[in-house]
């Protein structure tokens, strides 16, 4: 039997946390793409923050 059980480790771990106050609308628009997705609230969030910062990375070396 294996020494370890339980969660394995990751190599980027997650452990700084986030709230934020949304208004239904925000969160039903939140909640349509999870669907749609088949991903987390959290994965959805994280995408958005890389698709933003992608597109200010860009625009910072383009000038």
């Amino acid at each position: 039997m294996s020494p370890r059980t339980g969660r394995p480790i990751s190599e980027n771990p997650r452990q700084m946390r986030v709230e934020t106050k949304m208004t239904a609308e925000e969160l039903s628009k939140l909640d349509f793409c999870c669907e749609q997705t088949g991903k987390t609230r959290s994965e959805i969030v994280r995408e958005g923050i890389d698709v933003i910062y992608a597109k200010l990375n860009n625009s910072f070396k383009n000038k």
